[in-house]
């Protein structure tokens, strides 16, 4: 479809909610009001096609200047989002009680087409860009965006939320310092980040933590309590120990607090873990504090909101200059567009020889190996 033919446009906002979010929603519809589109927002994912008996109001909702002033500021995503119901992967009770996955993207397609949708443009992470890519290969015009606080989404150099989420993952290490000093505690902080380390490194580096856990690297804890009792001997009688949820001991697997069909399995519970096994190894008083969801809330940082309004207004002008199938991805200075199949067909973890593993050794922060 040529850009000229353009009438009609889609926004959806799939996966777990980021900050930033309705900073694109706002700069994509502007953008898209300006050159005389129409605009409608799908409500939670994909499931306001899917479902529309949902919405009394309409699974399909229209995007105006109404609906998006005054948004850029607030967290969540105004047309909602989820992480269950995986068309590609759709999970089906069967007559004798067991769960099967089938694709209904066939079936999507069509409910676009019902809608008169021209072009569609995906906010995700990789879960929502890999159903986009299938979307775009049956033949729907799809922009991608490329949304996460777990920054794992390759061929962009940062996600839009990632920032806030550290930000205030660091703000919550600074008061967990004074609390951990008066009493010579050991505190134990699990932060989000599925499978990549990216928070837990860069939360822990620049929040002063002593030793971080993340993914990339599968810990010893005998390690990390070595680092205690060091810090102990120096006078320094307690310490905070950062762990990606994604983390695992050496020889071990993920802590995985469920698993479903049709939707991602839900990590936790490794924090837990190191707290007690490391209240074991030291024989000292420790704590657990586990940030999850504080770290998707609230209102983004100046820079995801500049950067959320960058991507969306560059996903217009994408599908203004005819692309299809791309991402839109932060190369600085600038925001380019990569081929969705590059931006989901591996995760961008934390690379082991890179500055920031480098300076975390060289600051002496355990990284428990």
């Amino acid at each position: 479809m040529s850009n000229k033919n353009l009438k009609r446009i889609a926004i959806s906002t799939g996966g777990g909610d980021a900050p930033g979010l309705n900073a694109v929603i706002r700069a994509a519809t502007l953008a898209a009001l300006n050159r005389g589109w129409e605009v409608v927002g799908i409500r939670d994912g994909f499931n306001g096609l899917m479902f529309p008996e949902r919405y009394p109001q309409g699974g399909v909702v229209p995007l105006t200047r109404n609906t998006v002033r005054g948004i850029t500021h607030l967290g969540g995503t105004i047309i909602g989002t989820t992480n269950r119901g995986n068309p590609l992967r759709f999970p089906v009770k069967m007559p004798n009680g067991e769960v099967c996955e089938v694709d209904r993207s066939d079936e999507l397609i069509q409910r676009f087409a019902l809608h008169e949708i021209d072009a569609l443009i995906s906010v995700g992470g990789d879960g929502s860009l890999t159903i986009a890519n299938a979307l775009y290969q049956k033949g729907l015009r799809v922009i991608g965006v490329p949304k996460t606080i777990d920054n794992d989404l390759d061929q962009t150099v940062i996600t839009f939320g990632f920032d806030t989420a550290v930000s205030f993952a660091v703000d919550c290490l600074d008061r967990l310092h004074t609390t951990a000093a008066s009493h010579g505690r050991v505190m134990v902080v699990e932060v989000m980040g599925r499978y990549a380390g990216w928070i837990a490194l860069e939360a822990g580096i620049a929040g002063s933590a002593d030793a971080i856990l993340i993914p990339e690297i599968p810990y010893d804890l005998q390690s990390v309590a070595n680092k205690i009792r060091e810090r102990d001997r120096s006078g320094a009688n307690f310490s905070i120990v950062v762990v990606a949820e994604g983390a695992r001991p050496k020889g071990g697997t993920v802590s995985v607090l469920e698993r479903e069909a049709g939707k991602a399995e839900r990590l936790g519970g490794v924090g837990e873990k190191v707290e007690k096994e490391l209240a074991a190894l030291t024989g000292k008083e420790t704590r657990l504090v586990v940030l999850g969801h504080l770290l998707r809330g609230g209102s983004p940082t100046r820079f995801d909101r500049l950067i959320a309004l960058r991507f969306g207004a560059a996903a217009v002008r994408a599908l203004a200059e005819g692309q299809n199938g791309v991402m839109v991805a932060l190369d600085p200075p600038t925001v380019k567009y990569v081929p969705l199949a590059s931006a989901t067909h591996r995760m961008k973890s934390v690379p082991l020889d890179g500055d920031t593993i480098l300076t975390a050794r060289d600051l002496g922060i355990c990284l428990g190996d």
